[in-house]
């Protein structure tokens, strides 16, 4: 099967976060047609990571099986395949077994696939493979994939996310009675936009956004409750983020649900390539036993998330080009350290 349609048939099956099972079993085949063994890592029922590894696992090739909501047609034609989970991430995917299984077919046995669940929300299937992995194996380097254009990524943008949610006191809008919630909020609003966020040398600046506001009851009423839900792109450590939000909370405003978060991330990029920013995220900093990450993946993350995702087809073929030499680069670097006595 070539590879266009090995990406038509995977986007054919719907694996919505929760919802990932049936593409994880086709993943699994997959992996076991190409003579690797396969582990099915178990986070709920119907919903498992894929782990299938070579005899002598150093080097790892991951992306993640969900995908966001949407139904996005399927289809293909000589360009591009269309449908969700083109470029994020089952184009990826199919690139990093062709080129897997090119290695393989010469006798290569230090090579491993992860496939996690979970990637679009929570992460769980990463933290589930760190938390699992087991001595003594010790990845040296971990490839993940996901819609870069055909770019190494030099470091990524990390994230925040925070539930802010005023109180006020009800009462009518005639009298000096108060405070509004809905104020409040709109106040502590206010000196966020305002606020700068830090600077990367690679990254640049980092960037708020409110993505969520509500509250009050009628235009009458002095509002009781309000909240919002801020999303900050890192470019800075997450406690000197988390300083800058409580610094634009005003008395009755305060912060009721803060999500796990992290700071940016730096990305291992091969020699004689020049790296690139990013400001989504991705499954690594969940991952931080499984060695030096690399980002890459064909696509494009503007076509990612749309209701007209799609990767092209010439995008793919450089991939398992580009992530069979990865590979053989890294094994190299292996080597190298064994010999030299070192452990990464």
């Amino acid at each position: 099967m070539d590879l266009a349609s090995r990406v038509l048939d995977w986007v054919a099956i719907r694996s919505v976060t929760g919802h990932e099972g049936d593409y994880g079993d086709a993943l699994a085949r997959r992996c076991r047609e190409l003579g690797l063994d396969v582990e099915r890592q178990e986070l709920a029922p119907g919903r498992f990571n894929v782990l299938a590894r070579g005899a002598r696992p150093q080097v790892v090739v991951c992306t993640h099986l969900d995908t966001v909501p949407g139904d996005v047609p399927v289809s293909k034609t000589r360009e591009a395949v269309f449908g969700r989970g083109a470029c994020d991430a089952k184009g990826p995917a199919a690139a990093m077994l062709a080129a897997v299984e090119r290695l393989l077919a010469e006798g290569e046995d230090r090579v491993a696939c992860l496939f996690t669940v979970g990637e679009e929300t929570d992460s769980a299937g990463a933290q589930l493979a760190n938390a699992r992995l087991a001595e003594p194996w010790d990845p040296r380097f971990v490839i993940v994939g996901e819609p870069t254009g055909n770019r190494f990524v030099a470091a990524g943008k990390g994230i925040y996310k925070a539930r802010l949610v005023a109180r006020g006191t009800a009462g009518h809008s005639s009298q000096s009675v108060g405070p509004s919630a809905v104020h409040e909020l709109v106040t502590c609003a206010h000196r966020l936009l305002g606020e700068s966020w830090g600077t990367h040398p690679v990254l640049g600046p980092g960037t708020m956004n409110i993505g969520t506001i509500r509250g009050g009851s009628a235009a009458n009423v002095v509002a009781e409750s309000a909240e919002c839900e801020v999303l900050v792109r890192t470019v800075v450590p997450i406690p000197d983020v988390h300083a800058r939000v409580e610094r634009a909370l005003t008395p009755h405003v305060e912060i009721v649900k803060l999500h796990k978060g992290y700071g940016p991330i730096e990305f291992d990029v091969p020699p004689g390539e020049e790296g690139i920013p990013v400001a989504f995220g991705t499954d690594v900093p969940y991952m931080p036993r499984w060695g030096r990450p690399l980002l890459y993946g064909p696509g494009s993350i503007l076509d990612a998330h749309t209701d007209h995702e799609k990767v092209e087809v010439r995008s793919l073929e450089r991939a398992v080009v580009d992530y069979e030499r990865t590979l053989r680069q890294l094994l190299a670097r292996v080597d190298e350290a064994a010999k030299a006595g070192g452990t990464r």
